[in-house]
């Protein structure tokens, strides 16, 4: 082993040799060599600044022996002994520009921010002369607090070094964060003037315009960016987002096809948007072959995976979807996620039994889940296994007490069961929870109306439009409790009317207007709309009764006295309307369907 080694050897050790003092200037101009023949890399960042502060150093061999030692720790990511080894370094040089810097930095990477500043203080400004050093104190000062110093540094190094990109952004960035919106742009307009070609500069007034709302000019500064550098992903992202607030998909499509094809195929973000935006026109061919596409690329991508399966679900293509997230689980069984996912595709399926299973394997796993507890007990409440949902629905209020769904369930489990106290004071428990959710508060308005509290009916369903003024089953509730009981009816056909907006094809909602036409009066546009919502619902007994009340009104007796035999067929409980059935002098009820066609335009 050569002498060079052998002294690289000992500064890695730590030891001191004596070699050392009789020959610093020796070592002074071999130190690439000297490092890097022990196998190492050079110490960190020795440039122009660096090399002249060295060079002035030669006269303090002790100073320059702890900066090796510790840039060399440094380098072996040894923060406490590089810090230790700087500061001795100091003690020979208490005015060593260089060592202060290091140690400034070196602070600020440990979050130790009181130190970095204090340090950073004790370096003349007029002193400086490499721009990174006016970067790296700028960043020293902002972190720790003092944007003004850090600003007034920035401005100080534009003046040096004018056409360095780097000090510009760092200036207009800052200038950004704190809101000072006017100074940034003027900064980064400097930045053009002295870098003509700078696409960061573009990028950053385009984000100003988009502050001030002027999205032309954002969308202008961006493509200009995008032209000068033409794989500028941020610059391409604000425009899509443009494109796609704008309402306008294909634009946005179009940039990230572009991209794909002309810059970079590979870009998982920009593919995976694209799917999503192919999704959301309903163009399920175009989102499939972008997706085949990458996960031939990427075939253990689990979102890509999952995506394809969520595609196929999109189109009600279930089948397809459940043999995608089959696939993954062979491979991935502990993918919680995805087999809840499963589980939500079976009961799409109305197959509950193979949904129960999913959910059930993944409450095996993991007794937590919360997901698959709470779909547990919504299935058990879709079939009517009440205890069974009451059980699960209890664990997910345990496991998550701050969420609404299981409070919801609750009241409606209760509700099934007639248990309408019980039914209230689940809705109320969950209301306390999250008081702005509209639909606790438009549940607990239906246990009351069971409960005869009309007035606290109003309320709730007044607070649940007041928290989504397009909550249709509340408009509809609200506007029908009005019509049944002849009560405030202009307001209750607009409210109705405007459910009926949302939901045009509703056939309980359409029923609900020829409601409220009726009681106002209006025969012949309620007997029109309660055909209409005939042909919507076949099977709803209500909806039969409201018809043969409009034909009698009419008096059409022997097509209400048919519409009102369909309802009782349908709902042969109906006492109420037995009764009136009689009253009318229909005679007894047939239980006999008799032809629809007499019913229906």
């Amino acid at each position: 082993m050569n002498s060079t080694s052998v002294q690289a050897m000992n500064i890695r050790s730590g030891q001191t040799f004596p070699i050392w003092l009789g020959r610093v200037r020796t070592l002074l101009w071999g130190i690439p060599l000297l490092v890097v023949s022990c196998g190492t890399a050079p110490p960190p960042t020795l440039n122009g600044q660096e090399a002249s502060i060295v060079t002035r150093e030669a006269s303090h061999p002790q100073a320059y022996y702890h900066f090796l030692r510790g840039s060399l720790a440094e380098l072996n990511n040894d923060a406490t002994t590089a810090l230790e080894e700087y500061q001795a370094g100091l003690a020979f040089d208490k005015n060593s520009i260089f060592l202060k810097f290091r140690l400034a930095k070196l602070h600020f990477s440990m979050a130790q921010m009181t130190a970095a500043v204090d340090l950073a203080r004790q370096i003349p400004v007029a002193e400086i002369s490499q721009a990174a050093m006016f970067f790296d104190l700028a960043k020293i000062f902002a972190g720790g607090g003092d944007t003004g110093r850090a600003l007034e540094i920035l401005t100080e190094g534009e003046r040096h070094f004018p056409q360095d990109e780097r000090i510009y952004i760092s200036h207009g960035t800052l200038l950004l964060n704190i809101k000072e919106f006017q100074m940034a742009e003027a900064v980064f307009h400097d930045l053009l003037v002295h870098v003509p070609g700078s696409a960061e500069a573009h990028y950053y007034l385009g984000v100003i315009a988009l502050e001030a709302k002027t999205k032309q000019e954002a969308k202008a500064h961006f493509q200009e960016a995008v032209a000068l550098h033409a794989s500028f992903e941020r610059a391409y992202l604000k425009l899509v987002a443009i494109a796609e607030e704008g309402e306008e998909p294909q634009q946005a499509i179009e940039l990230l096809e572009h991209y794909l094809n002309e810059v970079n195929p590979h870009h998982r973000e920009f593919r995976l948007r694209v799917v999503r935006l192919y999704i959301g026109q309903h163009n399920t061919d175009k989102a499939l072959s972008h997706l085949d596409y990458f996960l031939q690329q990427n075939p253990d991508d689990l979102h890509a995976q999952v995506l394809k399966a969520q595609i196929y679900g999109e189109m009600g293509n279930f089948p397809a979807a459940i043999e995608e997230l089959n696939a993954i689980l062979l491979v991935r069984p502990n993918e919680l996620r995805v087999r809840d996912f499963l589980g939500l595709l079976y009961e799409e399926m109305k197959d509950y039994d193979r949904a129960i299973q999913a959910y059930q394997a993944n409450v095996k796993i993991d007794s937590t889940f919360f997901d698959s507890i709470l779909h547990l007990g919504f299935v058990s409440y879709r079939l009517k296994r009440n205890q069974e949902a009451l059980s699960y629905l209890d664990q997910a209020v345990n496991l998550s007490p701050k969420r609404p769904e299981p409070y919801l369930l609750l009241g409606l489990t209760h509700f099934q069961m007639e248990e309408y106290q019980k039914a209230k004071a689940r809705l109320e428990e969950g209301i306390r929870q999250d008081p702005s959710n509209a639909e606790l508060h438009f549940n607990l308005g239906t246990v009351y109306d069971k409960l005869n509290h009309f007035d606290k009916v109003v309320r709730e369903m007044e607070k649940t439009l007041e928290l989504d003024p397009e909550h249709a089953d509340a408009l509809n509730y609200l506007g029908y409790s009005y019509a049944d009981r002849g009560i405030n009816g202009d307001q209750a056909l607009s409210l109705i009317q405007r459910a009926v907006a949302l939901k045009p094809d509703n056939g309980y909602y359409v029923d609900s207007l020829a409601w409220a036409l009726y009681k106002l009066d209006r025969i012949d546009e309620a007997l029109v709309t309660i055909q209409r919502a005939v042909s919507l619902v076949s099977d709803d007994p209500v909806i039969y009764e409201h018809l043969g009340d409009i034909f009698l009104r009419q008096d059409e007796r022997d097509k209400a006295r048919e519409a009102w035999l369909h309802s009782l067929q349908l709902d042969s409980t109906n006492a109420t309307l037995g009764k009136r059935f009689r009253d009318v002098g229909f005679g007894e009820p047939i239980p006999t369907l008799s032809h629809q066609s007499t019913l229906t335009p």
